[in-house]
């Protein structure tokens, strides 16, 4: 299916957080927490067309904004929900603790883990829809035992089904002054469907950038990938490919998943794509005018290149643990 995945070596680690909103998870399965509890946090790693377009193709980046209509908050940390029915919550830590984390638990029971970075409000994805959640951040204690500090229960209905998958948030974060939003209406000029948006997109993606094998090696816990130096480096692992083509896709108005889970053993990331009276795509590496196979950029990238192939296998073993 179509979704973008951690290539972390085959290991595990802590989904990461994005950059302020001022413009434009792995996790464990916690549940009752309650201000003042402890626990334990195991981390976890198109053809152009010759007539006019007939689809508007200037970028449209959504802008993620905590009002303060709806939040609670504390001394040390801040969860604003204003825009739960946009299908975001955004979240703060001003204490002084050096390693705190967020956990989003929603009606599908899957808990996402992710840190926050002590330098503003940041942006998390309510990936189950609607239905009830319960938001909590957590302090550090000593090595994997976590004092929650604030923690509260939503109940979202989403105005829009797709409002998770046009946002950007701390894992895909991007803004309207971004290279990457412009190469991508520079892509999308000529394209006069959503289909050939993609199509274009995803071969540029799978052309320009490079799998780094020793990033893949060395990338620490926690790492946020950056859409524009993706872009400006030509180089990444394959949570790099998927963020930078979900929020070239997303700045397009196509509503775009990047999921992580398993391919056979190895940890990855790939993503999922919406295309209006065709559905959900998943898993292309090819489309040869009318089907797509397996939509995993970091895949079709690695033409011609074994090792890689070896590890990703051919696509049967997809198994998707979190949607960002």
């Amino acid at each position: 299916m179509p979704c973008l995945l951690f290539l972390f070596g085959c290991r595990t680690g802590t989904p990461p957080n994005p950059a302020l909103p001022d413009s434009v998870q792995t996790g464990d399965r916690e549940t009752g927490a309650a201000d003042g509890d402890i626990l334990s946090i195991d981390e976890e790693p198109t053809p152009s067309s010759d007539s006019a377009p007939r689809r508007d193709n200037t970028p449209h980046c959504l802008v993620p904004a905590a009002d303060g209509t709806a939040e609670v908050h504390n001394e040390l940390a801040s969860i604003d929900y204003s825009h739960s029915q946009d299908g975001y919550i955004m979240a703060r830590y001003t204490g002084s603790c050096p390693k705190v984390k967020m956990q989003i638990t929603g009606a599908d029971a899957v808990t996402y883990t992710y840190d926050l970075q002590g330098d503003g409000f940041e942006v998390f994805p309510l990936s189950a829809g609607d239905g009830s959640y319960q938001v909590s951040i957590l302090e550090n204690l000593i090595e994997t035992d976590y004092l929650v500090c604030l923690t509260t229960n939503i109940q979202v209905n989403l105005a829009d089904e797709f409002g998770p998958c046009l946002y950007p948030n701390q894992y895909c974060w991007f803004d309207a002054s971004d290279d990457a939003v412009a190469k991508a209406a520079e892509l999308a000029k000529e394209a006069d469907s959503d289909l050939a948006v993609v199509e274009n997109i995803y071969n540029f993606i799978i052309t320009s950038i490079t799998y780094d094998y020793d990033k893949a090696r060395s990338v620490p816990s926690g790492y946020i990938p950056n859409v524009d130096d993706t872009l400006q480096s030509g180089t990444g692992i394959c949570l790099d490919y998927a963020a930078a083509m979900t929020a070239m896709l997303r700045s397009q108005r196509i509503p775009t998943r990047l999921e992580v889970g398993y391919v056979g053993e190895a940890y990855h990331a790939w993503i999922s794509t919406y295309i209006t009276d065709v559905g959900w795509v998943n898993g292309i590496v090819e489309f040869d005018g009318k089907n797509w196979k397996l939509m995993d950029p970091t895949y079709a990238a690695s033409n011609g290149e074994k090792e890689l192939k070896k590890f990703i296998g051919d696509g049967s073993g997809y198994l998707v643990k979190y949607i960002y």
